[in-house]
């Protein structure tokens, strides 16, 4: 296997998609398929479940995942020691983040990493926030974006950086735009479009079993943009964090409905190993975004 080769598996692990992972090798989907092929071949085993649909990283996928990283930092310390720029803070900083994130928290984040630490550039997986912590863990990212659980996370730094309410949101061009009653009337009578999985939807199944409430589940979805692309169908009102419905394309074309106190606040913040490991250089890129988490004041972006 060659630098070549592992650097083409880690961008398709980090997509896991054959024809946007192509595009940003800028080889085609099938010289992507045969190096993949290859690579299984020289291993002996699957690291990738195929089909039409999605791609996902198998077990010992994931294990092939954190030595090709490995692999190529170690070549990039090598290299840097030669041309004598060892010291120097560069490099890939992987991280992972729901499209909201990207546009309402990373910014802030992005403008003080290239300002401190110019040669660090960010490798961006967005997906469900419920994945978040999951590709931490698997070491496809080393910095995420998610709703922070209220008792914090095992072998985990949390920073909490925004506080925001679940809301349910109705289009404001469709027939939800007007409801009335208490939290428990509101869910049993409007056709609900919620999250598969993730902090808000184990606090939705939560209330309504200590409530007895029987609500009617038209639509289950992966991420917040993806519950609001339903609602905006006029099939439903959604729940997602209130910081969605602020920023971005959903400034409008929204009417908000509160859920209370029933379901509660997000926090949202940022996940990182707490340990840090790794290369020489991925340890460097680790204090340096270690500095930038503690030292911005956050809470001044509300």
């Amino acid at each position: 296997m060659t630098f070549y080769e592992l650097e083409a598996f880690v961008t398709l692990a980090r997509v896991l998609h054959f024809g946007r992972a192509a595009t940003e090798l800028n080889m085609s989907p099938s010289a992507l398929s045969r190096i993949i092929t290859r690579l299984e071949e020289e291993t002996g085993t699957t690291l990738l479940n195929r089909s039409n649909r999605q791609v996902s990283l198998t077990k010992e996928g994931s294990r092939f995942t954190l030595f090709a990283n490995n692999s190529l930092e170690q070549r990039n310390d090598i290299l840097q020691s030669f041309s004598g720029t060892a010291d120097k803070v560069a490099g890939i900083l992987p991280v992972y983040a729901s499209v909201t994130a990207c546009y309402a928290v990373l910014p802030l984040f992005l403008r003080e990493l290239t300002a401190r630490y110019p040669s660090i550039q960010l490798s961006i997986e967005t997906g469900d926030p419920a994945g978040a912590v999951q590709a931490v863990r698997e070491g496809r990212a080393a910095l995420a974006v998610a709703a922070v659980p209220e008792d914090g996370l095992s072998s985990m730094e949390t920073i909490s950086i925004r506080h925001t309410p679940l809301v349910y949101a109705a289009a404001s061009s469709g027939p939800y735009t007007e409801v009335s009653g208490s939290p428990q009337d509101i869910v049993s009578s409007v056709p609900l479009i919620l999250p598969k999985a993730g902090l808000a939807r184990k606090r939705f199944d939560k209330w309504i079993k200590s409530r007895n409430v029987h609500p009617t589940i038209v639509a289950e979805t992966e991420g917040n943009e993806a519950i609001l692309a339903i609602v905006q169908l006029g099939l439903g009102i959604g729940l997602v964090p209130q910081i969605v419905l602020e920023n971005g394309p959903y400034k409008s074309g929204f009417v908000i409905h509160t859920a209370g106190n029933a379901l509660g606040y997000y926090d949202i913040g940022f996940i990182r190993r707490s340990e840090i490991t790794g290369t020489q250089s991925e340890r460097r890129i680790q204090q340096a975004v270690s500095e930038i988490l503690h030292t911005v004041q956050w809470e001044q972006q509300e």
